[in-house]
């Protein structure tokens, strides 16, 4: 089957191998999978990070599978989304910015869970842009969150302090294209100076953060459909995402005279950097009082706040998964849609192909396969999560999909493999960008600006630039050519 036969006729659906009464009773049923937004890799307490306060994450991570070089395809929410659901890379789904509905010819984790007589639930954020459900039976989004909220929502607004779709006002861009941003003269301002804020704590109450919204949503959820059918069940949350406003209970947890400045902040040799990194390290626009150190401080301060909350929803989750005693029949998974700099490189967000950006942390536990508190360390894809999942519940995976099972690795994390990963980002414009990972080393390709070349085993801070250095030129010819012979970049951009 052709690729574009395969994206044209997976709705025709999905059917569940025949298996034995033994198979079926061993193999785990449901699905939750718990994602986040802008949780950079590292920022898990077990790995050392003292800022990082994720007890309950680490306690998944003791009882399941953790890789720890995964990437996602595209450093930016909706094509990474786009990507985790479809198992494709984003010059194949096309869904190439956070404005760009997602095609509906091309089906997604939901579908083929339906089509295999599962409950199909989304709760929380998904950045859909258009109204399209993408196969969801069961959907409560940020416009239902809204609808909680109530009054409140204009505290939101002003947390926001403009229009923005990832943080889903609006949900859907078109609804406001028309007549504009009906909070723009309602919304109290505040001090920033860009348009988005240092971080401080929310004034809106925690039971009403969307992180408590869509705990209470999935525990409803399994409540109500968990011992009924099988379920695929994705809880979204918006933290750490900006804007860096944890409850402020969380907020306290970090003082922000007791928060260290990044190692490699102010140390980048701006020479040998691409053009795009330099000019954001000198000014970000987005939030310029980051110059100073000291704002740079609380903004950390406020996004490992936004960590520990996500951590404390999650928790309420997986207690309730284990209250129902439906633990032992669900393949949990964690991760996010992409990282965050956090003031790495003297940079903040995401857009960048650093590991802090552009990799993501992944945990995996399916009952009676994945080793207890093991660890992947081969390079990995969010593209492999759609035939991992399939795999584990049973399910036939459609053929034309980038992404391979992790299955294998989940029974065997040692295992060797000599398979690149890959990242875009800008695709279709004069700044697109294009990454490959390839054991030990990463190549960036620019298509108006300077290479990047790292070889992550002996410069794990990605400081020494190594693109056009005569020693290494024939191993950045080589991943050129390999990621060249992926996806050719066009020369006017991707």
């Amino acid at each position: 089957m052709t690729r574009k036969q395969f994206l044209s006729t997976t709705a025709a659906g999905t059917a569940a191998p025949s298996v034995s009464l033994a198979q079926a009773r061993s193999r785990p049923k449901n699905v939750l999978f718990l994602l986040s937004d802008q949780h950079r890799p590292d920022g898990l307490g077990l790995l050392g990070n003292p800022s990082a306060r994720t007890p309950n994450l680490d306690e998944l991570a003791r009882s399941g599978t953790r890789f720890s070089s995964a990437y996602c395809t595209n450093p930016v929410c909706t094509p990474s989304r786009a990507s985790i659901l479809t198992g494709l890379y984003t010059h194949i789904h096309r869904t190439y910015t956070n404005a760009t509905p997602w095609p509906f010819e091309i089906k997604t984790m939901a579908h083929h869970f339906s089509r295999a007589g599962y409950i199909s639930g989304l709760i929380g954020k998904m950045h859909f842009v258009d109204a399209q459900t993408h196969g969801f039976d069961y959907r409560i989004d940020f416009n239902d969150w809204f609808q909680y909220l109530g009054p409140k929502t204009k505290l939101y607004a002003e947390e926001l302090a403009r229009a923005n779709s990832g943080c889903g006002l609006p949900q859907i861009d078109d609804l406001w294209r028309d007549f504009g941003d009906p909070w723009l003269e309602a919304r109290q301002k505040d001090s920033r100076q860009g348009f988005v804020h240092v971080g401080r704590p929310s004034l809106i109450p925690e039971r009403d953060h969307q992180e408590s919204f869509v705990a209470r949503e999935t525990v409803r959820f399994l409540k109500r459909f968990g011992r009924q059918v099988p379920f695929f069940m994705i809880s979204s949350f918006l933290k750490p995402h900006d804007p860096f406003m944890p409850a402020e209970r969380f907020a306290r947890l970090f003082p922000r005279d007791s928060v260290k400045l990044p190692e490699t902040y102010g140390k980048v040799n701006l020479d040998r950097v691409p053009k795009e990194i330099r000019e954001r390290i000198e000014l970000d626009r987005a939030t310029p009082e980051l110059k100073d150190p000291e704002n740079a401080r609380m903004r950390i301060a406020m996004y490992y706040g936004s960590v520990a909350q996500v951590d404390d929803a999650i928790g309420h989750v997986l207690r309730t998964l284990k209250e129902l005693d439906l633990e032992q029949d669900t393949v949990i998974v964690y991760s996010s849609d992409h990282g965050e700099m956090v003031g790495d490189h003297g940079l903040w967000n995401k857009f960048v192909f650093y590991e802090p950006s552009v990799g993501v942390p992944l945990i995996v536990k399916a009952p009676g396969l994945t080793q207890p508190g093991s660890v992947c360390q081969t390079p990995v894809s969010q593209t492999s999560l759609l035939a991992t999942l399939l795999e584990l519940c049973g399910i036939s995976a459609p053929s034309g999909v980038d992404g391979g099972s992790l299955v294998p690795f989940l029974r065997e994390p040692q295992r060797p493999s000599d398979a690149p990963v890959f990242a875009q980002f800008a695709l279709r414009t004069k700044n697109a960008k294009y990454m490959i990972r390839h054991g030990d080393w990463k190549y960036c390709h620019y298509v108006s600006d300077t290479p990047e070349l790292y070889n992550l085993r002996q410069d794990r801070l990605e400081m020494n630039n190594l693109a056009g250095v005569a020693q290494y030129r024939e191993k950045e010819a080589e991943l050129k050519q390999r990621l060249f012979a992926w996806n050719r970049p066009p020369e006017s951009g991707g």
